[in-house]
């Protein structure tokens, strides 16, 4: 059997996230659906990350099993063509029979855009948020963050899962011209975290707190200690890391 990998972007505006439902698109929709055209059969498309109505990707990747041994160049240019051009296929290549594109990621990058003054080329993809944002306090709020935590307080679903640990190997604030970035990397996600994270944090810094109140947010286990979460809008998934 050949498995290909396909490393995707998406403007994710006008989808209900990546995962297929029984209403509405979906990226993980769109995609499958033209692999059936191409394939005539039915497909699996496995992604790595599940990401939420409104959220882009510069890096998500899946992948998918044939039996056909697909010409690469030709099967990728025929895929983008029966895509809408908010999602395009960057890159495909063929991977080991076993590789899943969910199970064997070992870390997930995403990064937030907030922008004091946002523009028409970039109102769709960044938090317009009117007040100064100090790069450096911010830092000082979520360095509590990094490590392993039970990230509960962080997600509205966490009475659906029973496992809320999750490792973050970086969490970092900078400033761009007009947009303050944050990058942040992790083994895994919960449903919701970065958006969580990112309205806390702007919200302790807006009150000058300390990184004691990350802290305490993270310790209470409870959504409802948290903020409210950031727009959908700004939020990026970078890329997933596989072992070399």
């Amino acid at each position: 059997m050949n498995n290909y990998k396909l490393t995707i972007q998406y403007d994710g505006t006008d989808f209900f996230g990546w995962q297929i439902q029984a209403k509405g698109k979906t990226i993980q929709g769109e995609i499958t659906n033209a692999l059936e055209v191409l394939l005539k059969k039915k497909v699996t498309l496995i992604g790595a990350g599940r990401t939420d109505s409104g959220v882009h990707a510069l890096g998500q990747t899946a992948n998918f099993k044939t039996s056909e041994a697909l010409d690469i160049y030709r099967f990728l240019f025929s895929l983008n063509s029966l895509l809408p051009f908010s999602i395009r296929i960057s890159e495909m290549v063929k991977v080991h029979e076993n590789f899943n594109s969910r199970f064997d990621a070992i870390s997930r990058t995403y990064f937030y855009q907030i922008s004091a003054k946002p523009s028409p080329f970039n109102q769709k993809f960044v938090w317009a948020y009117h007040k100064e944002l100090d790069v450096h306090l911010l830092n000082n709020l979520t360095a509590p963050l990094l490590g392993r935590h039970d990230f509960a307080a962080f997600t509205k679903f966490a009475d659906d899962r029973e496992e809320h640990f999750c490792t973050l190997f970086s969490a970092k604030w900078s400033r761009f011209k007009n947009t303050v970035l944050f990058y942040i990397e992790a083994d895994r996600f919960l449903h919701g975290m970065v958006r969580a994270i990112v309205g806390t944090a702007v919200n302790i810094g807006k009150e000058n707190g300390s990184p004691g109140d990350m802290e305490a947010v993270v310790n209470s286990h409870d959504r409802k200690i948290a903020s409210a979460s950031a727009p959908a809008k700004g939020l990026f998934l970078y890329k997933v890391k596989y072992p070399i």
